[in-house]
């Protein structure tokens, strides 16, 4: 992805579900922590996103997948960002559907990112749910990113839509 000179990268959160999906199956999630190691965009986190990925990869996921994820971690140039307090997120408890899903969003929005990638429909859902939200960081689906964003073709994506690791690796 050419930038214009001068223009600075996104700002891009990945929620767990990204950095799961991205360390688990070689697909579009998969190409998204392949863009961020390219600097294609700063990635940003925080401590939160970070736990939940690693404790449901080592519930669900072979040691080739926590290990993709820890690599990934050790090799990305990422800002990270403070959790939530509390207060923050009893404050803002109806900023979407999801409670749980809350401190993730208000670390976003504090953060000032421009992007939050996510395959959870409690951050993507364009309705009133989310309306909040999307005043302040713009919510995508994996997919959705890598074709407005990174550039991708609907061919590009439709190629990696189903690959699995053997296809990755030739």
């Amino acid at each position: 992805m050419a930038r214009p000179s001068g223009k600075r990268p996104p700002r891009v959160m990945l929620d767990a579900n990204v950095l799961v999906a991205g360390s688990a199956f070689p697909r579009w999630a998969y190409e998204i922590l392949g863009h961020a190691l390219n600097d294609d965009f700063q990635v940003v986190l925080c401590p939160l996103v970070i736990d939940q990925a690693r404790r449901h990869l080592t519930r669900n996921f072979p040691a080739s997948a926590i290990n993709r994820f820890e690599k990934f971690l050790y090799d990305v140039d990422c800002e990270e960002v403070e959790n939530p307090n509390l207060k923050e997120i009893t404050k803002n408890k109806d900023l979407i559907r999801d409670l749980d899903d809350v401190p993730i969003a208000l670390a976003a929005i504090k953060a000032k990112v421009d992007y939050l990638v996510s395959e959870d429909k409690d951050f993507t859902t364009k309705d009133e749910t989310t309306e909040k939200l999307r005043r302040s960081v713009q919510p995508l689906l994996c997919g959705t990113f890598l074709k407005e964003v990174m550039g991708w073709t609907s061919e590009e994506l439709e190629e990696i839509k189903y690959r699995n690791w053997p296809d990755a690796d030739s």
